[in-house]
């Protein structure tokens, strides 16, 4: 695998864009929109044969397509929701002391497919969440 530095700002700027790709936002409060906001639980396993590890996350959409709630116990910062290509989308930051946790995810069916980005801790981890 090939790994790119870049500043923690253009990393910001290039993660959003790609997050947010086919994601146009709305701001009439769609039903899509809204599917997104509700509890849910977030299945963090590495591998789908690992030992059960979830965290709970909680999600609100706004009208405007605004996002707040918690994830990993942290407050939701900077959230975003928005629409394309079919699918309804979110995109947020969440900070601990090891720095910007970016995560974005899209509802598929009933299933939320994400992933998130922790720059302090240098990983990537692709997850799925139910709705509780």
């Amino acid at each position: 695998m090939t790994r790119y530095r870049v500043s923690a700002g253009k990393s910001a700027a290039i993660l959003a864009a790609t997050l947010l790709a086919g994601c146009a936002t709305t701001g009439g409060g769609d039903s899509g929109l809204r599917d997104l906001s509700g509890d849910w639980t977030v299945d963090l396993r590495p591998s789908l044969q690992d030992a059960p590890y979830t965290q709970p996350m909680e999600l609100r959409v706004a009208r405007d397509g605004a996002v707040t709630g918690t994830f990993y116990g942290s407050d939701i910062a900077d959230g975003l929701a928005g629409e394309g290509q079919g699918r309804s989308c979110v995109a947020f930051r969440t900070f601990d002391n090891s720095g910007p946790y970016h995560t974005s995810a899209c509802l598929e069916g009933d299933v939320m497919v994400g992933q998130t980005w922790s720059e302090g801790r240098g990983f990537m981890l692709p997850w799925t969440a139910t709705r509780d």
